[in-house]
């Protein structure tokens, strides 16, 4: 991360703008590089016009439960908790080898009801490309985003745009955005992977919070590319602020766009643009469209933090996480023919949460306890104890609202949630 410029909020506070434009703007618009063609304005009642899909990566029932104690208290409710269907789902992967998934297999399970081996974006098993939410989306018509507070190009955004047997292919990831998948929106970090070695961007390269951080990128200068492919292209607050068109690529740090440490060294979460305000931006374009869009957005620094033993930045981050469900949730109410949805692909970290007690101290190291940490409206205090800076395999919490929401109550497999969105984009099999 650089320093960071001037912010210019775009995000909750903006939001009765973005969504009242909304009808106007749709009202107006026409196909474009896409061949959308025109509709009568009719749409079944089960059908979801637009789709949301929020992923807290590494959210396990652990990590939700640690943001809303800490955030909330005993009585309170995460907005995330608020939506009208809850479920589960499970979280394993077709890997012959792990028995827990990692973000590249749980997100593709998620974007393409295929199960696949470990490290694999958009592919099966045997590496063959399948077509995902996005996709369909697209064929349908529908504008599209990926909006993640890690690379845009990092393994859960990359399994609704790209298809590679290897998710730290990442300058290939973004070539087959701009070329193959074509969001209209693509927000995030990872400038590194979009400029060749030895070209900084925006970013410069080796920066003091992490000089290992440069340009790397092995597909040429992919932002002049989507330039040339009509994206208007920005790298900081006030640039999101500010632009105006109905493709954008923003690319808000050279890597992720946090640091990812233990408590004390070197730690920050202080994203360039928080997850809300790409959100809200992403809103403002993605609903221009007559026909829709599917949208998804990603909160990363909850499964990195809890990689890393940091309690105190993972609740920072699910409230971030939190905040952006609100701004989706206000959109759904103002468009009913909307499905948001919230899940964690799977867990992180092992975390538990336990009373204060020194003598219970079952880590050492990275992971040692954390806290304690007060319980809002009462003298209490919990600490959080680590088993593992790992993945674990436990199911993860979904809550749901909008079209379809009923298909993703109760037990789910991590496919399962794939086909519940799909029946609810098309609930007749039209796309």
């Amino acid at each position: 991360m650089a320093a960071r410029t001037t912010m210019r909020r775009v995000g909750a506070a903006a939001l009765t703008a973005v969504v009242a434009a909304g009808t106007a703007v749709g009202a107006t618009a026409g196909a474009d590089d896409r061949g959308r063609g025109g509709h009568d304005g009719r749409h079944d009642r089960d059908r979801a016009r637009n789709v949301i899909v929020l992923q807290g990566d590494g959210m396990g029932l652990a990590a939700r439960e640690l943001i809303r104690l800490a955030t909330m208290g005993k009585d309170g409710h995460l907005v995330m908790d608020s939506l009208d269907e809850a479920g589960w789902t499970a979280t394993d992967s077709a890997d012959p080898e792990d028995a827990v998934t990692d973000s590249a297999a749980g997100a593709t399970a998620f974007a393409t009801g295929v199960r696949t081996f470990n490290g694999a974006v958009g592919v099966d098993v045997d590496g063959n490309p399948v077509p995902t939410l996005l996709e369909d989306a697209r064929r349908a018509g529908k504008a599209t985003g990926l909006v993640s507070t890690a690379q845009v190009t990092d393994a859960s955004p990359a399994a609704f745009g790209a298809h590679v047997t290897d998710r730290y292919d990442q300058s290939e990831i973004a070539r087959q955005y701009l070329e193959e998948s074509r969001p209209d929106v693509l927000l995030g970090g990872g400038e590194d992977f979009w400029y060749p070695e030895g070209e900084p961007g925006a970013w410069p390269d080796n920066p003091a919070e992490d000089p290992e951080e440069q340009s790397k990128g092995t597909k040429g200068n992919l932002v002049e590319r989507a330039q040339e492919l009509g994206y208007t292209y920005v790298s900081d607050a006030d640039g999101l602020a500010d632009a105006d068109g109905r493709k954008l690529l923003g690319l808000f740090a050279n890597e992720e766009m946090f640091q990812q440490a233990n408590e004390g060294e070197g730690d920050v979460y202080s994203p360039e643009v928080p997850l809300v305000d790409m959100a809200a931006k992403a809103l403002d374009v993605l609903q221009r469209d007559r026909d829709g869009f599917f949208l998804f957005l990603e909160e990363e620094a909850i499964d990195e933090f809890a990689h890393q033993s940091n309690a105190t930045r993972t609740i920072e981050a699910g409230r971030s996480l939190d905040e952006t469900v609100a701004l989706a949730l206000d959109f759904q109410k103002k468009h009913r023919d909307t499905l948001v949805l919230v899940v964690g692909d799977h867990a992180t970290g092992g975390l538990a949460i336990e009373n204060v007690d020194p003598e219970d101290e079952s880590g050492e190291g990275a992971t040692a306890e954390d806290g304690p940490f007060p319980i809002p409206g009462t003298d209490l205090e919990f600490t959080v104890d680590w088993t593992t800076g790992g993945h674990t395999g436990e199911a993860t919490p979904i809550t749901a609202q909008g079209p379809g929401a009923e298909l993703l109550s109760g037990p789910q497999l991590n496919t399962d949630v794939h086909d519940a969105v799909q029946r609810a984009m098309f609930p007749r099999g039209h796309r």
